[in-house]
């Protein structure tokens, strides 16, 4: 083809058409992916990022599974109590709220 404005336009054209292609084909198939989890610790855990704060520490996974194991957190595979997700993690002591709060970030993002 010889290098004129007809075949500029026409590989502009196609150029544009072929990125549209390749962001339309990503955008099927991020459907398909699970909704990112958010990263703000108090959105995802709600009212139990407030009990945790009051809390008296140290405290041990047992002692926090007694008294709030029924609260629910969403996974990124639905909601499951902090009796479930605390569960794998043995009896462990945690300092402050922070340390409870990356361990239960941590298992429910796995």
């Amino acid at each position: 083809m010889a290098d004129n404005k007809r075949s500029r336009d026409k590989k502009a054209d196609d150029k544009d058409r072929r990125q549209r292609e390749r962001e339309l084909d990503e955008a099927r198939h991020r459907a398909d992916e699970a909704e990112p989890i958010q990263d703000n610790a108090t959105e995802q855990l709600g009212d139990l990022d407030e009990v945790l704060e009051a809390h008296s520490y140290p405290t041990t996974t047992n002692e926090l599974t007694e008294r709030y194991g029924d609260y629910e957190v969403e996974t990124q595979n639905g909601w499951k109590t902090i009796d479930e997700v605390l569960a794998s993690t043995g009896n462990q002591t945690y300092t402050s709220a922070t340390d409870v709060r990356k361990r239960i970030l941590g298992l429910i993002h796995r």
